[in-house]
């Protein structure tokens, strides 16, 4: 490094939860100064193995070591397993002359966190998610700094920073693409569009509630004025009506335009889902997928907390559901204004910047 073009190392991987804030954060440094060095540290196994290349950046590897969860022969095998993957960091560290670590939880950034103090350089933690996995939990106590994207989220010496987004997201012009998504999606610009989601592959819950068959409630938004935007998944086999004011897609790779043509969505309650609407300042119904120990209710907690969402439970969200909640809410546009502004409130462009901002502090001190 010299004084003015540092060397960073990006820890994380896994899941695109992971490795998308980290690629937004990697793509921020390399437009805020070419000449820094920005390295990722992942495994074999995650996206990050075939994202961090197709982006440009050199993958350093380090071995995925799960911690065990029970006395079994993996537990037997964590400890050497452990130092092993730490030496790995140590020797990336030191090859590469890093002079900082930033980590976004995952198998690559336990062994980072420990690996980084022990060479006496500064590392700063990113937590995606309201409940923090276990890695970040560990590094948080020696962290030089902690960033979360959710207020409210149990991190030692935490701040809210924000999600880092996408840039076709920081970037989105909502009301200069409408008509071009409305073209896109062969929709009408003039009316207003309902966007249900529930990630690539789709949520059956959301597809059942809306899409057609017995007590579908596709007709309900339509009737109430509205049109239907539905992406139901790549491995939905969801029947199309083919009504007017009702497009269904399986995928979509511009959500960009989704997002632009959307006054109202229905989804899932990921991380990067509630942060991208958030930003965006859209109202939202959300309806977290019910698996592991909550953790898309915890997402979806501030946006609700402040007003910008309401949550439905999976199990309980039926076409009946959609017509006793959603379809009002249609036809109330001062609530969907106030939740707008309070969706605005809660979320932010800016997490790309203010995360790089944790390090440059790191850094100076």
């Amino acid at each position: 490094m010299t004084a003015e073009h540092p060397t960073y190392l990006l820890a994380g991987g896994g899941t695109a939860g992971h490795v998308n804030p980290l690629l937004a954060v990697a793509d921020g440094l390399r437009a805020r100064d070419a000449e820094a060095s920005v390295l990722v540290l992942g495994t074999k196994e995650g996206l990050e193995a075939r994202l961090v290349p197709e982006r440009g950046y050199e993958l350093l590897i380090v071995d995925k070591v799960p911690f065990p969860r029970r006395p079994n022969g993996a537990a037997l095998r964590f400890p050497a397993a452990w130092r092993r993957a730490i030496a790995q960091v140590r020797a990336h560290i030191r090859a590469h002359g890093v002079d900082v670590v930033v980590g976004f939880g995952g198998y690559a950034s336990a062994p980072a966190y420990v690996a980084a103090r022990r060479e006496g350089i500064p590392f700063i933690v990113h937590e995606a998610n309201a409940k923090p996995g276990l890695a970040n939990v560990l590094g948080a106590g020696r962290a030089a700094g902690v960033g979360v994207a959710f207020d409210g989220t149990r991190l030692k010496g935490s701040r809210v920073v924000g999600m880092p987004l996408r840039r076709e997201i920081v970037e989105l012009d909502r009301a200069a693409l409408r008509d071009e998504a409305a073209a896109y999606f062969g929709l009408d610009p003039a009316r207003p569009v309902l966007l249900v989601f529930g990630g690539s592959l789709g949520a059956l819950r959301l597809n059942e509630a809306f899409g057609e068959g017995h007590g579908a409630a596709w007709r309900d938004v339509l009737g109430a004025g509205w049109q239907l935007l539905h992406v139901t998944g790549e491995r939905s086999d969801l029947a199309d009506p083919g009504a007017p004011g009702y497009s269904v897609r399986r995928y979509v790779d511009r959500m960009d335009l989704a997002f632009a043509l959307a006054d109202l969505i229905v989804s899932r309650a990921g991380a990067a889902t509630v942060s991208e609407i958030s930003a965006l300042g859209i109202p939202a119904v959300y309806v977290p997928y019910a698996v592991g120990n909550g953790e898309q209710a915890l997402n979806a907690g501030s946006a609700v907390r402040a007003g910008a969402a309401i949550l439905i439970p999976d199990a309980g969200f039926t076409g009946d559901v959609v017509r006793a909640e959603v379809v009002p809410l249609l036809a109330d546009g001062a609530r969907r204004a106030a939740m707008a502004v309070a969706a605005a409130s809660v979320g932010t462009r800016n997490g790309t910047e203010n995360v790089i901002a944790m390090l440059d502090e790191a850094l100076a001190r």
